[in-house]
């Protein structure tokens, strides 16, 4: 391997590196270095206790065999509380390591398997714990991942967090392209997915509460958990009648299957954002990626946290100090968890593919505050 080819080493470069820091509900890192440039990361919690996680590992993405570099990038959207995100978290990076391992390379099949072998995985545990925990039946998380290697970026998303490419124009300013495929029965792509895998279901989707919901529940159409959605022994008592399904099932009402896209780097792709939907309930692609354009890079994913805060008290008619003052819980009303990963791409960096130190990052805490 050629180490001439990892180019940000340098002691000045080094000194831009900052720490992780927790205060207060806010968990951030304002910079770091991947394989293939700079990221920011930042995390603000709403509910009473923090449902997201992230995470980034860059450097050599597999073991024994197969020696490539890359970034991998995890958003995890929890929902019901926060185990299924804390299970990803620890264990879909290994199964992808696994498989790429096995397969001899990364593809979208790899990435497949890795979701796969995640949700079996954390059905599995809530078996195990059906007596003792039942609520485990009922807590599900979106799953978002990007990974990049040999000059390709692989999106793949089970629900509605999103993954959005900064791609500058030659007038000056960058476009928003979105990489994601988002899986939630308000979008209509969505419930058409839906209806034609359950044709002879008339209760697929319901509409409550003016917002399109499966069997009146849950808005995500995609995820990694929510058992009792997925295998009729976990809809019964004792878990809570509000979360059980009135007819008897025998195919998963909700998959795990993720959409996943491939996109060959450009020389004008600058940067990804990867957020959960906490921040874009806030704000549009092309807001978001014009705040990242305009921005430094230190702090920008804070940035972007405070965007959609603002936004959220907007709504509400109230002083953005006046939201930062609410505790997590009655927060939520305001606003929900907010995840967000901004992962910068140096084009000679990508095309290199050269060597890089490992790096693990991984944020959210049990819980943040």
């Amino acid at each position: 391997m050629n180490k001439s080819c990892w180019r940000i080493g340098t002691s000045m470069e080094r000194s831009k590196i900052s720490p992780t820091k927790n205060d207060g509900l806010t968990w951030y890192k304002d910079l770091g270095l991947h394989t293939f440039g700079e990221f920011s990361m930042a995390m603000i919690q709403a509910n009473s206790v923090m449902e997201d996680q992230c995470q980034i590992e860059s450097g050599p993405l597999t073991f024994n065999n197969l020696a490539v570099q890359g970034t991998f990038v995890g958003v995890y959207d929890g929902h019901g509380g926060p185990e299924a995100s804390r299970f990803i978290a620890e264990n879909l990076f290994p199964n992808l390591k696994k498989f790429a391992s096995e397969g001899g390379e990364v593809s979208e099949e790899v990435i497949r398997n890795a979701f796969a072998e995640t949700e079996e995985d954390f059905l599995t545990a809530v078996k195990k714990k059906w007596r003792k925990s039942p609520q485990m039946a009922s807590v599900g998380s979106c799953c978002l991942v990007g990974v990049i290697c040999n000059g390709l970026v692989y999106i793949a998303n089970a629900g509605d967090s999103r993954a959005v490419l900064g791609r500058s124009e030659r007038g000056g300013g960058v476009r928003a392209v979105q990489l994601s495929v988002e899986h939630n029965a308000n979008v209509e792509s969505a419930r058409q997915e839906m209806w034609s895998m359950r044709p002879n279901d008339s209760n697929i989707l319901v509409m409550k509460h003016r917002m399109w919901r499966v069997k009146g529940i849950i808005q995500v159409t995609k995820s990694i958990g929510d058992a009792y959605l997925k295998r009729a022994e976990f809809n019964r008592e004792p878990l809570m009648p509000k979360y059980r399904v009135s007819e008897h099932f025998t195919e998963p009402i909700l998959s795990a299957d993720p959409s996943v896209t491939v996109t060959r780097l450009k020389p004008e792709d600058e940067f990804m954002i990867l957020a959960s939907d906490g921040l874009w309930e806030h704000l549009s692609n092309q807001e978001a990626v014009d705040i990242v354009h305009s921005s430094p890079r230190q702090g920008v994913a804070r940035r972007l946290v405070k965007a959609a805060l603002k936004e959220a008290a907007k709504k509400r008619e109230m002083r953005y100090s006046d939201l930062q003052e609410i505790n997590p819980g009655v927060r939520r009303h305001f606003h929900d968890d907010i995840t967000v990963v901004v992962v910068y791409l140096d084009p000679q960096m990508v095309q290199a593919n050269g060597w890089a130190s490992p790096l693990s990052v991984r944020g959210g805490g049990y819980p943040m505050q």
